[in-house]
């Protein structure tokens, strides 16, 4: 039988110590229930703070699991650059899916838009039956988009992968189901009750490092449907698209094919706060394109099999 986590907060906890405890119990718990578990790891913002935590859950030891990620070979260098030194610095070992090596055999095909975020779903699931993962840890938050707030923090996958929202397991007083079949498979969220600025505060808080690309610099960027895109191989402007060298700073770090900048000055962890204290967009709903053309297109790509 698990042992319920208590997540009420006493007078002497703040909002992050909850949240740090919530989130090491999950993964602890992850640990313990699965036989073959992975955590997500692509070197961004969320992923590197869950990495953080997994290392607190099992101090002294190492972290017993390794990281995989799904490479779309449309990745912002830099974010690449940093994942490998986090890699290399925890000691973990590394999983890549390759969404290009998956086009080269011919198990998945490029749309005409360019965009490899829906053929990641295949690459996925590919690669963790390969590795025999039946629970991956996502730094998924529910506060980035609708479909994340309809998920439990343990979300079960049948036998294809997929999800459906009808069929969630209850989790009162935080007792969580990991029983799968074989074939079956677990997604867990261990910062599911997180917001983009608890995990900034927490960042603050605990000095993380993450890629320079999040905090504001100078940038040849372009503007496209009410955002502003970073002028490289991957994402071309059109004729009609003039491209200026502005301060931008990235909320968030997918492909960079469709991946959007915001106009910032915030250069510091501080002033980050500050910025998205006042805003009142999400980071998807102002720098992903994708999420822009319908307001269930993470729910359609989830019940596909994407994470």
């Amino acid at each position: 039988m698990n042992h319920a986590f208590d997540a009420g907060p006493s007078r002497h906890q703040s909002q992050l110590q909850v949240l740090e405890a919530e989130a090491v119990y999950i993964i602890r718990e992850v640990v313990a229930e699965v036989e073959r578990p992975a955590m997500m790891f692509s070197g961004g913002k969320d992923s590197i703070v869950m990495l953080h935590l997994a290392a607190k859950a099992f101090a002294p030891q190492a972290i017993p699991f390794p990281v995989l990620h799904i490479d779309t070979g449309h990745n912002f260098p830099e974010v690449l650059q940093f994942r490998d030194v986090c890699v290399a610095t925890y000691g973990v070992n590394l999983v890549v899916g390759s969404v290009q090596d998956a086009i080269d055999r011919n198990v998945v095909h490029e749309d005409r838009s360019g965009s490899r975020n829906r053929i990641q779903t295949p690459v996925l699931l590919e690669t963790a039956a390969k590795n025999g993962f039946n629970a991956l840890m996502g730094g998924a938050r529910r506060d980035e988009e609708k479909a994340r707030a309809k998920e439990r923090i343990f979300s079960f996958r049948d036998e294809f992968g997929q999800w459906d929202p009808k069929d969630q397991r209850p989790e009162l007083w935080n007792l969580f189901n990991a029983q799968v079949h074989i074939g079956e498979s677990m997604r867990v969220f261990p910062l599911s009750n997180w917001t983009e600025l608890d995990v900034w505060d927490y960042i603050a808080q605990e000095d993380i490092a993450v890629p320079p690309i999040y905090y504001a610099h100078r940038r040849a960027v372009f503007e496209r449907n009410g955002m502003w895109f970073a002028a490289n191989r991957f994402c071309l402007p059109a004729e009609d698209e003039p491209t200026s060298v502005r301060n931008v700073r990235y909320r968030t770090v997918g492909d960079a094919t469709l991946t959007a900048a915001v106009l910032s000055d915030a250069d510091t962890v501080e002033k980050i706060i500050a910025e998205i204290s006042a805003t009142r967009i999400t980071e998807r709903g102002a720098t992903r394109g994708d999420d822009r053309f319908s307001e269930a297109a993470m729910e359609d790509r989830k019940k596909e099999g994407y994470f």
